[in-house]
């Protein structure tokens, strides 16, 4: 059955005389079938190339928290009562959460079209206005969100989604904000990392970029726990230097545990009893 929906582009507008703009993220809402989600860039490479004074750490971060606030209410509009009403179109939940005015980042007007797969043609979406114009320096099968996305869909079943929040975790000379993270006792951080690349040499790169980047946080005296939610090599080839890609990551001086993708529905389903046990 196909369902009505609309849409709308996030854009960045560098300057509102010139009116240049990138388009950086897409919104998608069916009041029908209660469903609004979005996908935002966390790529800020073109940016920075084409308006050299954007700060892309904030860049990225201040859209992180855009895609976040729109799924929360993704979630809160699909556990409402049937009865209550609904806005119209997709521009009543982003003017809640991105007033209209003359800042750099601003909603298009809504687009519109009917579908039988939301959630596919928001991904169709999102890469006809935003991921094409995008350089992809090491050409992946599958992406970080490629990977989240498989988890994604688990936790939003278990209504546990608008549970994880984006914290900082602060070293004595580097700091990482991670996106999907949840406090009990500790800091637990839910990590994608797609090892589905190429060539043999990019997935141990990628493991050591990790094991760096963990050695320098864990002299800042934060507890957390590192859960890395594995995208492992489709290719054949590739499984040798995955295995090695995990040796090195185990070297990562903080708790931290493997999670493959087959364990998604366990995962958060485990995570679901940790959440209600803790509130």
């Amino acid at each position: 059955m196909k369902t009505p929906y609309s849409f709308s582009v996030l854009r960045y507008i560098h300057d509102v005389v010139t009116s240049e703009f990138i388009n950086v993220g897409v919104v998608l809402y069916a009041p029908k079938v209660r469903f609004l989600s979005a996908i935002c860039t966390s790529r800020y490479g073109r940016l920075t190339r084409m308006f050299s004074n954007v700060n892309g750490d904030h860049f990225r971060q201040v859209l992180r928290y855009i895609q976040a606030r729109l799924e929360e209410e993704g979630e809160r509009l699909a556990s409402e009562f049937p009865f209550d009403k609904l806005p119209l179109g997709v521009l009543e939940f982003t003017t809640k959460i991105l007033p209209v005015d003359d800042s750099s980042l601003q909603f298009s007007p809504e687009g519109y079209g009917i579908t039988e797969n939301l959630q596919e043609t928001l991904e169709k979406l999102y890469n006809r206005y935003v991921e094409q114009y995008y350089d992809r320096p090491e050409r992946h099968s599958r992406s970080d969100e490629d990977i989240w996305k498989v988890f994604k869909k688990s936790l939003e079943e278990k209504r546990i989604l608008s549970n994880l929040k984006p914290h900082q975790i602060v070293g004595n000379n580097y700091d990482y904000e991670f996106k999907y993270c949840w406090q009990n006792q500790k800091w637990h951080i839910h990590e994608p990392v797609s090892f589905d690349l190429i060539e043999p040499a990019s997935v141990t790169d990628k493991a050591n970029g990790w094991l760096g980047r963990i050695m320098s946080l864990n002299d800042g005296g934060e507890s957390f726990k590192l859960n890395i939610l594995l995208g492992a090599p489709q290719d054949e080839r590739l499984k040798p230097a995955f295995v090695k890609a995990q040796n090195i990551m185990n070297r990562m001086p903080c708790e931290h545990e493997f999670i493959n993708e087959d364990e998604a529905e366990d995962f958060a389903e485990n995570l679901r009893k940790e959440i209600e046990e803790h509130e």
